[in-house]
């Protein structure tokens, strides 16, 4: 077999490569016919080296092949099946500076235009201002805007170009592009009415701003389909390019990975870098304060990373987790508050700047479902951040879109809402028009046939459209529609709507068998060519016997529009798609699609793997199996697996997902959950609650569906919530009498966790015998259950207790110690909370324990345990001006290893702390501080408060360990800038 002229290229090449590169560099010159070939390629953003031509010459000769070959990347493969190439980026440079001229470099282009000629990109624009064109790209479109930057760039190095745009000034224009991309992505799809809408939102932007009476969020809501984002978008976009009504805006929508629901800092952080791009003159301080609100975010990460890990045992969880989740929660919502009203001064200094006279912000807030819920902390912590920051900037607006106004005990103002509902009909027409549907009268006909809702809307106009409008058969349609009928069994008559018209759509898939396995495949969560074989084929009435047939199959439905890319070899069903018809009421291929669900079981029980295993409990779950048999089924990790598959679920199911995934449930799924579950997530409420120190919240949700089941967490929650209260006799009660109900039900577990509580109830009234009573108690119920961590816990709360008393009990530090040294390390990993409570509280007696803690688990990252240390490091060498410089070596090699310079880099000790967290070497930078010989005990004491931080159920600490906590925020006036003495 022959060797095609690019391979046999290829070869010979590769055989000169050594001879053509030996001795080149950077900065000597390359021979002509390669310099030529660069020059050739320097403005096109990919070729075809087969088809590269020089100027002048009539056809391609294929020398780029050989000449460019080092000097080239691969980018894929081109429409003839051959590799395309790119121009290093030190090669593409030097070519463009060599370049004669302008000229030069338009005969470049135009002699290849074969090579881009069919698409849109920079070498277009480049060949427009060398024609003596310039273009203009429009302001709005990103796309072209980043071509025409990159034109502009390569350009701009080209000897003797003039007439060229300001690269700052494009770079900005691109900047604000891609900021308001994720609106004009939204209104691509025609928008129709809503004009009553709109007219809301600018009343509300446009309320006279008073700091003494804060203008409430305004909540957008309704049902799914409806177009909550869009109107939002359209409001923006509208108000944007009307100059005379702009305003300051964040557009923040959670679905974006980069920011976290749970984390409302990150909120901050992209408000502000929003905003810098609005205000290009203030944008170093708006990026700084982005830059500083995403390291308060890491540092907010560690700390609920420590306050999960506390809930995990029952041990730390009744002793340090509760405590610790309202101290954590008071700290971050102190420092959200601090971030939000530095936010608000600064802003405040950038429209003055700017000219503009106290103009609103509006802070559009959309997929905000997952935080609305009863208690949820995230709801809580932003309604303080919308308080504090209108406090100093009046004219926040805050628009949320999300579910209707959930109530929650921080809230102090009463929002205000917008319900979206159908479209009015002229609407409607004006819509089914802008989506196809050229008949007026036709459209009016299915407006008042299927209603205002635009996603029955879109699919009628789409049915309309793939049938070709033909009278007859649209006709037939019509007719099939159910009659609309009054508000309460709306809803049902959308859903028989839009399943229709998704029929309809169907029956014009031109392969018969894609068709049939396209509707009972909606109930799968991803088809494969596999799952086509093993679990879709059979059912539907397709004889599909080898793989190969599979993938036919699979390859015909991938290239339908109703389906999307699900991952490499796989795809799945639009989600609105599936939304529609998984609720659809009556539909004649329910026994078809239950034998999918069944075998869909079957199918991944035999396979490995988490996701595998989320998708046979998701498929159980559809098919109502009772749910604690199919909790049995749970792997840790299917999780994130199953995340918002309880909208395709009963509520008896939604209830296990929910309870299992966190969040909270709607009052439906609530009321139809299993009793084990209801209390599961409400326990998980009450939680929130006290963890925001809603204790009165708390109580009242306690009181619903009485009576619990005896190993209920609720039991204990009512005693922690009672004692909050400060009822403690009847917090004793309570626990007294759950103990007793537990030891006759068989949950030791439930029953460790009320012994330790009941142990603290008793500490706090003072009977310290009944105390130390149950701490034996519940470890002897640790050690029968064989839990090493639960023992270890329980003897921790004895030690505790005993380091308030007259006198230590030794043999619990001893044998804590004995503890912490004979579990293995991969166990004692599992609980970094824990081992470092242990290893702070043993540590006066075994000075070794700090250091096993550092090598299993490492010191904690957050800011409140680096802030600690390095007060107690300024203190050290204050009190010891001989560790000034051992001390100043250590900072110096964290701060920068490599070439340390004064004035430049981290100024403070917490943040050069900070620094080698970032960097992974805080732990080696701790070691070095213990090996030091501190004679005051500052460090090593400063190294175990750290190590507590968070653990506000230990001991009180010594008098050594108060110096080293006290005033742990204050930066003081400590050492200099370090560098090498």
């Amino acid at each position: 077999m022959s060797t095609g002229p690019s391979e046999a290229g290829k070869v010979f090449a590769a055989r000169l490569r050594q001879e053509l590169s030996a001795g080149e560099d950077g900065s000597q010159a390359v021979p002509d016919s390669r310099a030529a070939y660069r020059e050739a390629a320097c403005l096109l953003t990919r070729f075809d080296p087969m088809l590269l031509r020089l100027p002048g010459e009539d056809h391609a000769t294929g020398g780029a092949v050989l000449e460019l070959l080092d000097d080239c990347t691969t980018m894929g493969m081109g429409m003839k099946a051959r590799a395309v190439w790119t121009l290093k980026a030190d090669a593409r440079d030097r070519a463009l500076r060599s370049l004669a001229g302008p000229q030069a470099a338009r005969r470049a282009l135009e002699c290849n235009l074969d090579q881009f000629e069919d698409q849109p990109g920079p070498e277009r624009i480049c060949l427009a201002y060398l024609s003596g064109s310039p273009h203009q790209p429009a302001e709005e479109n990103a796309s072209e805007l980043a071509d025409t930057l990159q034109a502009v760039l390569w350009l701009s190095r080209v000897p003797g170009m003039t007439g060229l745009p300001d690269i700052g000034e494009l770079q900005h224009t691109l900047e604000r592009a891609r900021l308001l991309q994720p609106l004009e992505r939204l209104v691509q799809q025609p928008f129709q009415g809503r004009g009553r809408e709109l007219d809301e939102l600018r009343d509300y932007i446009g309320t006279p701003s008073d700091s003494a009476t804060p203008v409430p969020p305004l909540v957008i809501h309704g049902p799914g389909g409806m177009g909550k984002s869009t109107l939002l978008a359209k409001f923006l976009l509208d108000s944007i390019h009307e100059r005379e009504r702009s305003f300051p805006f964040a557009y923040i929508d959670f679905e974006r990975p980069t920011l976290s629901i749970h984390e409302p800092v990150t909120l901050i952080a992209e408000a502000a870098r929003q905003l810098g791009i609005q205000y290009p003159a203030h944008r170093d301080e708006l990026e700084a304060l982005a830059y500083e609100c995403q390291q308060t975010a890491r540092g907010q990460r560690e700390g609920q990373d420590r306050v999960t890990q506390l809930h995990e045992l029952a041990t730390t969880r009744t002793v340090l987790g509760r405590s610790s989740s309202q101290e954590f929660q008071l700290q971050a919502t102190e420092r959200d508050t601090d971030l939000i009203r530095r936010t608000a001064d600064l802003l405040i200094r950038v429209v003055e700047a700017a000219g503009q006279k106290n103009p609103p912000f509006v802070l559009v807030i959309d997929s905000f479902e997952e935080a609305q819920y009863r208690g949820s902390p995230v709801m809580g912590r932003l309604w303080r951040m919308c308080v504090t920051f209108q406090s100093v900037y009046p004219g926040l607006r805050v628009v949320v879109s999300g579910r209707a106004p959930v109530d929650h005990p921080a809230r102090t103002v009463t929002p205000q809402d917008i319900e979206l509902h159908e479209l009015d009909r002229e609407a409607a027409i004006s819509l089914l028009t802008a989506c196809g549907v050229t008949d007026r009268e036709m459209a009016g006909m299915w407006a008042d046939r299927v209603g205002g809702h635009p996603l029955s809307l879109k699919l009628a106009a789409r049915a309309v459209t793939l049938a070709g409008g033909e009278a007859e058969s649209m006709g037939d349609l019509i007719s099939s529609m159910p009659a609309r009928r009054r508000q309460f069994t709306r809803r049902i008559d959308r859903m028989l709507i839009q399943g229709i018209l998704y029929d309809r759509i169907l029956n014009h898939i031109a392969n018969q068998e894609v068709r049939r396995l396209a509707h009972p495949g909606l109930v799968l969560r991803i088809i494969t060519p596999e799952i086509i074989k093993d679990v879709l084929a059979e059912p539907c009435g397709l004889p599909v016997e080898t793989l190969d047939d599979a993938q036919l199959l699979f390859d015909e439905l991938s290239r339908l529009d109703l389906v999307e890319p699900a991952g490499p070899g796989a795809v799945r069903h639009r989600g609105d798609v599936r939304a529609i018809m998984l609720r659809l009421p009556g539909s004649d291929r329910t026994d078809v699609m239950r034998t999918i669900e069944r075998r869909a079981v079957q199918y991944y029980a035999a396979h490995e793997g988490l996701e595998a295993r989320a998708e046979e409990i998701y498929h159980r779950l559809r098919l109502e199996e009772n749910p604690r048999s199919v909790e049995e089924r749970w792997l840790p990790g299917v999780e994130r697996f199953l995340v918002g598959a309880q909208q395709d679920m009963t509520p008896r199911s939604a209830g296990l997902l929910t309870a299992k995934l966190g969040g909270g449930a709607s009052d439906h799924v609530l009321e139809g959950a299993d009793q084990e579950d209801w209390e599961r997530i409400a326990a998980r409420e009450v939680e929130d609650l006290l963890a925001q120190g809603f204790p009165e919240a708390a109580l009242v949700r306690l009181g619903e569906r009485r009576p619990w089941t005896p190993c209920s967490p609720l039991h204990s929650l009512l005693a922690e919530t009672l004692s909050r209260l400060g009822r403690g006799a009847q917090a004793r009660g309570t626990v007294s009498q759950a103990v007793s109900a537990t030891a006759g039900a068989g949950c030791a577990e439930r029953q460790l966790e009320l012994l330790l509580l009941s142990a603290r109830l008793a500490e706090e009234a003072g009977d310290v015998e009944s105390a130390g009573g149950d701490l034996r108690a519940a470890e002897d119920i640790a050690v029968g259950l064989g839990q090493d961590l639960e023992a270890m816990g329980a003897l921790l709360a004895r030690a505790r207790l005993a380091a308030g008393a007259d006198v230590p009990d030794l043999e619990a530090d001893s044998r804590l110690s004995e503890g912490l040294r004979r579990l293995p390390d991969a166990v004692l990993a599992d609980q970094p909370a824990l081992v470092r409570a242990v290893a702070s509280q043993i540590y006066p007696q075994d000075p070794k324990a700090l250091e096993h803690a550092l090598d299993v688990v490492g010191l904690p990252g957050d800011d409140e345990a680096l802030q600690t240390l390095g007060a107690a490091m300024r203190r050290a060498a204050a009190r010891q001006p001989r560790l000034l410089g051992a001390l100043m070596d250590i900072l110096g090699d964290a701060a920068d290893p490599a070439e340390p310079h004064a004035g430049t880099g981290p100024t403070s000790t917490t943040e050069i702390l900070r620094l080698a967290r970032d960097r992974g070497t805080l732990d080696t930078l701790t070691r070095r501080l213990l090996a030091l010989p501190d004679a005051s005990g500052e460090i090593v004491a400063g190294v175990a408060a750290a190590m507590r931080v968070g653990a506000t159920g230990l001991p009180p600490p010594s008098s050594t360990d108060r110096t080293a906590e006290g005033n742990n925020a204050s930066e003081g006036n400590g050492p200099p800038r370090p560098g090498r003495s």
